[in-house]
């Protein structure tokens, strides 16, 4: 009962506190949302266009695609190189979220607990993307294996070591819940507008490839876009003085004890069960979705960049009704209405040109891109809010400040289902090739997942996390 006492007590003056410093204003905020463009471009070049320059189909291979690492099944029969090599970075770098997430949070620096990662993160992170399509042998060979494996697991740290103290300054720079969701809100479009420059690569280089051949246009094209996401990532930490917007206080919990507590949450833990299930269904969507538009519809590659931009362009439409809503409706629900529309989505994706009544061609891609566009909206600015929520309660309730740790645990939700979804899908593709039959394979097993996830997320209560934050009457 004491123990209740004082960590209510002490909650109640950390609150005290963190209302007599600044809000951050909208300009700032903006500012803030440029380094999510970033790493938003950067992860868009690995999760899109990895897979799809490392395993390439045979249209691909026939418009001088080069074949850099052994092709075969390794495990199993079931597990390629490039989907071991992929999922083991991902499953790795899981292992290294808590540990950043708890260096960041008990950093002292002078210049705040988050700022200073983000400004010596950015460099290390732009280079080793571009890396990774660099293969030192121009041809199919076990040393670009080992290369891609290296250059792999490094990209995941650096990604890591700026990420998550970035995501940490969401709950820590809006200071209730309808801030959180306001800085969750301008960060989507900046993560949209990221992803979707990620998808026009093939349009880029496209224009490179007669002067300089397939393979050079593509690593010129991901070079250009490494240099615009590193300026972009300098942004948050040269136009943010940590300490004028955040209160919080260098944690004294070992990386074990943060974890332990942090994972102790039974609101957080109904999130993140859901999250890693949702990750392996998204991911899975998204590697196949270039393989959708060759494969299954017989459409150029080129195809891909419009229909992402045609999703991303209505998702958009949908970014103010979301946030309108959330404040009125709950977050919840509105994830929930996302949850079924992108087990249909994904449904549907499996059935493309399967038949008479959904042939190959550009109608139903363009139905299947502007259905998705509304769940994407809403996956795109509440996870981020709700975890925000969780750790502002935490925080309020425990007098500790481990936002760090509760994105790292939801990053490493987030690797875990990517790691999965990797062996998911480059094992399942290898099915039927010539038929697409192993496409149709993994749209179907994202549309299963997707519905277990919202399943899942159906038990987390909202409620009860709004009503610490005093966001609502209990």
């Amino acid at each position: 009962m004491g123990n209740t006492t004082t960590a209510n007590v002490t909650g109640a003056q950390v609150a005290s506190s963190k209302s007599s410093i600044k809000d951050l204003p909208l300009p700032k905020v903006w500012a803030f949302a440029i380094g999510q463009f970033g790493w938003a471009l950067l992860s868009g070049i690995i999760s899109n266009w990895l897979v799809y320059f490392y395993q390439p189909d045979q249209e691909t291979i026939s418009q001088g695609q080069t074949v850099f690492v052994p092709q075969g099944l390794v495990v199993l029969g079931i597990v390629t190189v490039v989907g071991g090599i992929t999922a083991f970075a991902r499953f790795f770098d899981a292992f290294v979220d808590p540990a950043v997430a708890s260096l960041s949070d008990r950093c002292n620096a002078r210049s705040g607990r988050r700022m200073p990662f983000l400004k010596f993160a950015a460099a290390p992170l732009a280079i080793i993307t571009v890396l990774v399509f660099w293969s030192p042998i121009n041809g199919t060979s076990w040393a670009n294996a080992a290369f891609l494996f290296v250059t792999v697991i490094g990209y995941y740290i650096a990604l890591t070591f700026y990420c998550t103290p970035y995501n940490a300054l969401i709950a820590e720079l809006g200071h209730d819940s309808k801030q959180q969701l306001t800085i969750s809100t301008a960060i989507s479009f900046t993560w949209v507008a990221g992803t979707a420059i990620a998808y026009v690569a093939p349009v880029i280089w496209g224009g490179f490839v007669p002067a300089m051949g397939r393979i050079t246009a593509i690593r010129v094209t991901f070079t250009i876009m490494a240099a615009v996401a590193f300026a972009c990532m300098l942004v948050p930490p040269l136009a943010i003085r940590e300490k004028d917007y955040v209160n919080s206080q260098p944690t004294s919990e070992s990386t074990i004890e943060s974890l332990k507590q942090t994972f102790g949450d039974g609101e957080f833990r109904k999130f993140v069960c859901s999250d890693v299930v949702y990750w392996v269904a998204i991911t899975t969507f998204q590697t196949g979705l270039p393989f959708f538009v060759t494969s299954l519809l017989k459409l150029p590659e080129t195809t891909t960049t419009i229909y992402f931009v045609l999703m991303t362009g209505v998702s958009v439409l949908f970014y103010l009704p979301v946030n309108l809503l959330a404040n009125r409706v709950g977050k919840k629900r509105l994830l929930l209405v996302a949850f079924v529309i992108f087990t249909c989505a994904f449904a549907f994706a499996g059935a493309l040109g399967s038949g008479a009544w959904l042939p190959a061609g550009d109608g139903a891609g363009l139905m299947l891109s502007v259905v998705g566009a509304i769940p994407m909206a809403a996956f795109g600015i509440l996870p981020q809010a709700i975890v925000a929520n969780i750790a502002d309660a935490s925080s309020r309730v425990t007098g500790q400040d481990r936002q760090g740790m509760f994105y790292a645990a939801r990053t490493f939700a987030m690797k875990m289902g990517q790691s999965v979804a990797m062996l998911l899908f480059t094992g399942v593709s290898t099915i039927g090739v010539a038929s697409g039959a192993g496409y149709r394979i993994a749209a179907i097993c994202a549309a299963v997942l997707c519905g277990i996830g919202g399943i899942v997320f159906a038990f987390y209560d909202e409620k009860k996390v709004l009503d610490v934050l005093g966001a609502r009457k209990a």
